[in-house]
């Protein structure tokens, strides 16, 4: 725990500097630019901070890293919580969601920044407007930090292998979330039998990869790794990946606000079409599956609605099967895991890690 906190401090101190970098930039263009920084550094300072602690134990899993200057993983590790900052700042507009981390969203900030500048207009569409640029602003910054770091490295192929991956991890997440909406609305035209693998599709491309699977082999690439060592760390991020996401989405129709940073029942007021949704769909009656069908995706649910779909889907069984699910994938994460190259002290560590990203609790 101590030298995860001590990466945490690393990381947070390497995006303090480029932000400072950044605001001198942004500010000599205007300083009426300055919330653009000013709300940066709000989405970027605490969090978890589990991918970039991801990447960091992939580049520990490569034999003779400890010899290497850290620069590259450390603003590789920064880089992927700066792109993750991007990511929610758009999710959030996507989803309609008004919080994050217990705090306004940024859609919302620039919002209550319209109202009390007494600006002409309507604040939503300034605010939402805002929240598109500065989550594309952070998604340059993620990428100039990064080639920042890739400087720095003595090898130039694993320069070039850190940074392939990190790009593609770039699309795969976008089509993730395209995939995502697709869901949420072309769910109806599509067959019963098909839903389950859709959600995990979902899944796959919107989480499980970009948040463990691909941190744990950007890190290992830029420390110089080969290719069976990264296939190694793939076949043990991907289920582990898969599960922290099936674990979320619990969190997202269970979760306690005080815990999540976001309002209880928010997937079930968003309309997220998850594995949870479609495992208890298949076991509901078609009453009770049409009553779930009719209120998921009304952001106008209120607390009687939400409990009351929230016992419909424990009653169905489907939260015990995903915890199977996850369950499941742990222990095939684990399997990879004896099967792989690591070295014993690192996979202490990732197994650690592995608990912890899917034991949280609602």
């Amino acid at each position: 725990m101590a030298e995860s906190n001590q990466l945490v401090d690393l990381v947070q101190t390497r995006i303090d500097e480029f932000l400072k970098t950044r605001q001198l930039i942004v500010t000599t263009v205007s300083p009426d630019l300055s919330a653009l920084v000013n709300f940066s550094r709000q989405f970027l300072s605490g969090g978890k901070r589990f991918r970039a602690q991801f990447c960091h134990h992939g580049w520990q899993s490569v034999p003779g890293s400890g010899e290497l200057d850290s620069e590259p993983v450390i603003a590789a590790a920064a880089a992927l919580e700066i792109f993750h900052a991007a990511a929610l700042v758009h999710d959030d507009i996507i989803d309609n969601s008004d919080t994050r981390r217990g705090s306004a969203s940024a859609h919302k900030l620039f919002e209550t920044l319209h109202a009390s500048g007494g600006w002409a207009g309507a604040p939503i569409e300034f605010g939402r407007a805002s929240a598109i640029l500065l989550g594309d602003m952070l998604l340059g910054w993620s990428d100039e930090l990064l080639d920042e770091g890739l400087q720095a490295s003595a090898d130039p192929v694993a320069a070039r292998l850190g940074r392939h991956e990190f790009n593609q991890m770039r699309t795969e997440v976008t089509a993730g979330q395209y995939l995502d909406i697709l869901e949420e609305r072309a769910w109806l035209v599509q067959p019963e039998e098909e839903l389950l693998e859709r959600a995990m599709r979902v899944i796959v491309f919107k989480s499980a990869k970009y948040s463990v699977q691909a941190p744990l082999v950007i890190g290992a690439a830029l420390a110089g790794a080969d290719t069976a060592h990264l296939d190694a760390l793939r076949a043990f991020g991907l289920p582990l990946g898969i599960a922290y996401q099936l674990r979320d989405d619990l969190l997202g129709v269970f979760g306690d606000a005080a815990v999540t940073g976001k309002p209880s029942g928010d997937d079930l007021r968003e309309g997220k079409r998850t594995v949870l949704i479609a495992l208890a769909r298949h076991a509901l009656e078609p009453a009770a599956r049409e009553y779930l069908d009719g209120l998921l995706g009304d952001p106008g649910l209120d607390a009687a609605q939400i409990l009351s779909l929230q016992e419909l889907i424990r009653a169905s069984g489907a939260v015990e099967s995903v915890e199977t699910l996850i369950t499941d994938q742990v222990a095939d994460a684990r399997v990879a895991l004896d099967a792989s190259p690591i070295a014993a002290g690192v996979r202490v560590q990732l197994e650690s890690l592995a608990e912890r990203v899917t034991r949280r609790s609602f």
